[in-house]
């Protein structure tokens, strides 16, 4: 009788304490996305200005990984990449869209892809297909159309909203049940919605995707947020960050934790993995449409580069994950990582198959979790942004701690980098070691073959007196060196 008690004890011991020592079969997945977030825009990653005494914490309690990377340095292509589990050349999707244009230039650039495919199968598909419920909110920008919105890409709830931060001017495309309180800002908004998903799908495996729009540009954040800033920038004589973009990465922070303290409610905290990161790297600069002039909104160092840029600043982002069943309070990884990992990490901690008939460029990061000090079965990452923004065209390939850069504009200019020594690519090496340049262009060579990466052609117009010339796709006109009109632009514009 006694063994029997024993027994019974030891039972009961394992069922309570199963739920922290065990995955669950199929956990919650929460992917926060945030747009145009710079790799030290918070605090875990050195930012000394902004509150995020959330996100902070979700690293405490989780995994940070420290050599992360978007897979385009402009918004559509990494949210190709995270939706097929390929790199984006693959699509064509390798400029945000509809994308820039300088007829004038030594070079012409290809177009992109103008939306998500319908025949890709996309991980919110992926993850339906092995027993969860779908959810989508906030930036979609893969495609206008009403046939090629998440709805019709595999996400059971898809609230796509457009517009900037400023109240009053964004809306949930294409419903008209769900709508802002008077006055609400637009991260307020996208947390609603996701605290509401994650309420009504409780009782069963769910994945959520939350994009929201915040910090990308224009900039708007509520006045109590920005007076914060504004004083505390007198107090430490600060230039950088800007007040307002300070306010809306605290904004960013606070709907953080409103996912976090949903998700801990509902006591789902040991069956939900949370992933935090951005779509690409910060900016220097930003466009204020009413004033109609560039202003400085922040400083990368000690990267080099900014959005628009295959420096690390355009493509090295954070990357948080928190997975108490899996992930140890606290660790921190420098594997080199990249978007494209996100699809086969969520289909595997699912228990789903990857599809059968598309190349998945992405490898589970599962190994990781549990290991982080652990190697991928991979040596090298690729990035491919062949147009004008705010630089060149060009390719890059990371292969450990060898960084190698290709100018497409017809200069021939390569940069070569030693990451380890040299995080702010201050020393380009490309002279000194030639081999291991040539060694690095050919295997970029072949991965561009493999991909049907679209290149430049020379350009039968070239004009070096107009080449500065910045024109729209869309209007087919002049527009500022940022590309957007040098009017103030229309809500369908931002």
């Amino acid at each position: 009788m006694t063994r029997f008690f024993l027994l019974l004890a030891a039972a009961l011991m394992f069922a309570a304490t199963s739920s922290t020592t065990f995955a669950a079969d199929k956990p919650n997945v929460i992917l926060i996305f945030i747009d145009d977030l710079g790799w030290k825009d918070i605090g875990c990653y050195g930012n000394d200005f902004v509150d995020t005494p959330r996100i902070d914490q979700l690293a405490a309690e989780g995994l940070r990984f420290t050599d992360f990377y978007a897979a385009g340095a402009v918004c559509s292509p990494t949210r190709c990449a995270v939706q097929s589990g390929q790199n984006q050349a693959r699509i064509g999707i390798t400029a945000h869209i509809p994308g820039h244009w300088r007829p004038f230039e030594r070079v012409l650039t290809p177009l992109t892809t103008m939306a998500l495919p319908l025949d890709t199968i996309t991980i919110g598909e992926a993850m339906k297909s092995a027993g969860y419920t779908t959810g989508y909110i906030g930036k979609w920008h893969l495609g206008t159309a009403q046939q090629f919105q998440p709805d019709k890409q595999g996400y059971d709830y898809s609230a796509v909203i457009g517009g900037p931060h400023l109240p009053g001017k964004f809306r949930v495309i294409g419903r008209s049940d769900l709508k802002p309180k008077q006055g609400q800002y637009r991260t307020e908004f996208e947390a609603d919605l996701s605290v509401d998903f994650i309420g009504n799908n409780k009782d069963k495996p769910f994945f959520l995707m939350l994009s929201p729009f915040a910090v990308h540009i224009p900039l708007g954040a509520m006045s109590d947020k920005v007076a914060k800033y504004e004083k505390l920038a007198a107090e430490k004589k600060r230039e950088l960050p800007h007040p307002v973009y300070a306010a809306m990465i605290e904004h960013c922070d606070d709907m953080v934790g409103r996912i976090i303290d949903k998700v801990e409610s509902e006591g789902l905290t040991d069956k939900t993995m949370i992933v935090f990161t951005s779509d690409n790297g910060g900016l220097y600069r930003r466009y204020d449409y009413r004033e109609a002039a560039d202003d400085n909104v922040s400083s990368l160092a000690p990267l080099k580069g900014e959005k628009g840029s295959l420096h690390e600043g355009g493509v090295r982002v954070p990357l948080i994950v928190k997975y108490p069943p899996l992930v140890k309070a606290g660790t921190v990884c420098a594997e080199p990582t990249i978007s494209y990992d996100f699809y086969p990490t969520f289909v595997d901690l699912a228990g789903g198959t990857l599809p059968k008939h598309q190349t998945i460029d992405g490898h589970s990061l599962k190994p990781l979790f549990t290991d982080p000090a652990a190697k991928l079965e991979r040596e090298t990452l690729f990035w491919h942004y062949p147009h004008f923004h705010h630089d060149r065209p060009a390719s890059s390939i990371r292969e450990r701690e060898w960084k190698l850069i290709e100018y497409l504009d017809g200069t021939g200019d390569m940069e070569l980098y030693n990451l380890k020594n040299d995080i702010g690519e201050t020393t380009n090496l490309a002279e000194k070691f030639k081999g291991r340049v040539a060694d690095l262009k050919k295997k970029m060579n072949a991965w561009r073959e493999d991909t049907i990466a679209r290149m430049p052609i020379p350009n039968p117009n070239y004009d070096p007196k107009r080449a500065h010339e910045w024109w729209s796709l869309r209007s087919g006109q002049p527009v500022d060196s940022d590309g957007r009109k040098r009017f103030p632009p229309t809500e369908k514009d931002l």
